[in-house]
């Protein structure tokens, strides 16, 4: 005898979350270049039910694990920004995020999004980091700054975007915020 699944109709919650647009904002850089700030603005700008999704908070204070090839973080950074998409308008993943440990996963990432993904690089001199870091209370000094200290390093996908010095926290949000409401059209 023949048993009949019965197939699940969508709820109009789920319905409407498969057919959200979610927008990937990807935030990379050195330590101290400012993706942490400019993620939180963001975050703070879009407001309720936008993931932010931090490398320092994944690796450090939930696994505790240290920046190494395949350590546990990369995946559970996966598995987390997948999540919003659907869920969430706006997903923001920052870190230093470095294109060797992490490059295939975030390539991986903004395919998963649909290319729906602003990508950024904070693209600074180390002097301007070194700078920079001395206004903060930081748990590390200069000299594992100067060990971490990646120059240039692009993710090299299309249009990955370079943010300089010369371009102030606001001018900085608000160029993204332009170019998200560009990717989601009348949606955020």
């Amino acid at each position: 005898m023949a048993v009949e699944a019965e197939v699940p109709v969508p709820t109009d919650a789920r319905r409407k979350e498969d057919d959200m647009k979610s927008t990937l904002i990807i935030l990379r850089g050195n330590s101290a270049s400012g993706k942490t700030t400019i993620a939180n603005r963001l975050q703070e700008h879009y407001g309720h039910g936008t993931l932010l999704v931090s490398q320092d908070t994944v690796r450090r204070n939930m696994l505790k694990v240290h920046d190494r090839d395949g350590n546990l973080s990369i995946e559970l950074i996966r598995q987390i920004t997948e999540y919003g998409k659907g869920k969430c308008e706006v997903v923001i993943l920052e870190g230093i995020l470095s294109s060797a440990r992490y490059g295939d996963m975030l390539k991986d990432l903004i395919e998963y999004f649909n290319g729906r993904a602003l990508v950024y690089y904070f693209d600074l001199t180390f002097e301007e980091t070194l700078r920079r870091h001395r206004t903060k209370g930081a748990d590390f000094g200069e000299e594992l700054l100067a060990r971490w200290w990646i120059p240039k390093d692009f993710l090299g996908v299309q249009g990955e975007t370079a943010i300089g010095a010369e371009l102030s926290e606001d001018e900085v949000l608000d160029r993204i915020v332009k170019k998200v409401e560009a990717a989601q059209g009348d949606c955020i």
